[in-house]
């Protein structure tokens, strides 16, 4: 439960008035702006921002200044799974399916028979290392098995690497948090752990079951999404985000997998072209950094620190199996057959930072009641934490040694789409980005399809009526309008310009709409 050591009276709680209210409410928004502070903070400095939230969480509980004891299990596992429903969503909606296509085959060896490997040699090191019983070996090992897409890409985001890197990496930590979630509930509960057969039958029953829901859930919403106007623009990111966990419900009643089905029906939805996407993107963006930044802040309030000094060497163990032994080798058995450069697979086996997921994982044998569920929790958290903090500053600087870093990618084109329901029309409004191959290409150089028109330019915060011959460049704003019929043929002509300039038609690099001929 939450208490302070103020907030009892003569045997009975005091009740909870305006006062209090309000100062809740400070004290709230002092910690989202000094976790918004730790963004730029954790940005300069290479480090995952959920350290900083950790410390904050630290900070307020019962060793720390905030003096605020907090010692429930169950709800910060609620909180946490609704949190993770809301960060698999983001991540979902941010994942291009054009990266991750060619990689799904080598992600999906590393979600499933990679995790194997992991929980395997991890758990056998815990307990023959450490001495820990099978029983929490094997909890610790599946629970440290899940790799964190936020906490990966919050550190790689400013070194452009291959899509095929970026695609493997994303889709395995979209996908492998389903079935360590199913083996860290298998090992947690009550009674001899089942047959390995039946645990991997169950596994793949679910799993069938969640990708199956996420991928009509998020088909049926895009469709409605692209085909009922909303009465405001503002109501397209709540409606994709609903839909998105409406697909986790739908996922965890049907007894598969929700964490699955989110995930792959925001991926559905991120890949849909849906009106008003930049909004929405941009919203989905700000929740995901509003559940990470509770999430860890209750986290941190969860730990006692005082109880973690018997747990940092099998912490430290532990953690040096995982990264050294159990990652690489289950990155190089499940690549194997897929022949990649012994680079890629070096960044991977690196890049398996454990972020919310391990910590979240760690309080379900804490509510099942396992015996040494508590230190269970206390290696788990200092694993985590000294990991990412070992492993995060260094991906950037191994990527360049690697040389991997891609310069030539270039930033996505943004483009927002607005319905105009009664012109039956569409309002077009893109960015061109530093790096966009746009840069240079006069407007008749488009080659757009005929019901589509370049209408507005804004550079520099003036806006002008574009000539035939008007040059674009690095930072304009452009207002296409498009009818119904040639929107899509519209963004896919200008994102492959941006991609490979004005040759994009004869080049083969799938300008539609603009025919060589024309």
């Amino acid at each position: 439960m939450v208490h302070g050591h103020r907030g009892v009276h003569q045997g009975r709680e005091r009740p909870l008035t305006v006062h209090h209210l309000n100062q809740l409410l400070l004290v709230c928004s002092l910690v989202l702006l000094v976790a918004v502070a730790a963004v730029r903070l954790s940005s300069r400095s290479g480090l995952p921002s959920l350290l900083v939230y950790l410390a904050i969480g630290i900070a307020m509980g019962q060793d720390g200044i905030g003096d605020i004891h907090f010692d429930n299990a169950e709800l910060t596992q609620v909180i946490g799974y609704a949190a993770l429903v809301v960060i698999l969503a983001e991540g979902g909606l941010g994942t291009k399916w054009k990266e991750i296509k060619p990689a799904l085959p080598a992600a999906s060896a590393l979600a499933l028979a990679g995790v194997a490997v992991s929980v395997g040699v991890t758990a056998a090191g815990a307990h023959y290392l450490i001495g820990l019983e099978w029983r929490q070996a094997l909890i610790i090992g599946a629970v440290v098995s899940s790799t964190d897409a936020a906490a990966v890409f919050s550190v790689l985001r400013r070194v452009p690497l291959p899509a095929r890197v970026t695609g493997t990496l994303e889709a395995e930590s979209g996908f492998n948090d389903a079935p360590v979630v199913i083996l860290v509930v298998s090992f947690s509960t009550a009674g001899p752990v089942e047959h390995w057969y039946v645990l991997l039958g169950v596994i793949a029953m679910e799993l069938a079951i969640g990708a199956a829901l996420g991928l009509a859930v998020g088909w049926l919403g895009s469709w409605g999404l692209r085909h009922v106007a909303l009465p405001a623009s503002g109501l397209y990111p709540i409606a994709v985000m609903a839909i998105a966990v409406t697909a986790y419900a739908a996922g965890a009643l049907a007894h598969g997998s929700g964490f699955l089905a989110v995930y792959l029906a925001a991926m559905v939805m991120g890949n849909a072209r849906l009106p008003h996407w930049p909004a929405t993107r941009g919203f989905a963006e700000g929740l995901g950094w509003l559940a990470q930044i509770g999430m860890f802040v209750l986290l941190g309030l969860l730990v006692t620190p005082s109880e973690l000094g018997d747990d940092i060497l099998p912490a430290l163990v532990i953690g040096l199996v995982l990264t050294m032994v159990a990652r690489p080798l289950s990155v190089v058995a499940c690549l194997l057959p897929f022949r990649l450069p012994w680079q890629e697979q070096t960044l991977m086996s690196w890049a398996g930072l454990r972020g919310a997921v391990p910590i979240i994982l760690a309080t379900i044998p804490m509510v099942e009641g396992v015996a040494g569920s508590r230190r269970i929790f206390n290696i788990v958290f200092v694993l985590v934490v000294v990991y990412t903090l070992i492993q995060g500053p260094t991906l950037p600087w191994l990527a360049r040694r690697l040389r991997l870093g891609d310069a030539s990618e270039a930033a996505d084109l943004g483009i927002e789409s607005a319905p105009l329901e009664r012109l039956r029309g569409h309002l077009l409004s893109v960015a061109i980005p530093e790096g966009s191959r746009l840069h240079g290409v006069e407007i008749n150089e488009l080659r757009l399809p005929a019901g589509a028109a370049v209408t507005l330019v804004v550079r520099e915060g003036r806006s002008f009526v574009p000539l035939p011959t008007t040059v674009l460049r690095h930072g304009d704003e452009l207002l296409v309008v498009a009818t119904d019929p040639v929107r899509d043929a519209a963004e896919r002509r200008l994102s492959a310009i941006a991609r490979g300039g004005k040759l994009a038609g004869w080049l083969g690099t799938g300008g539609e709409g603009g025919d060589p001929g024309k």
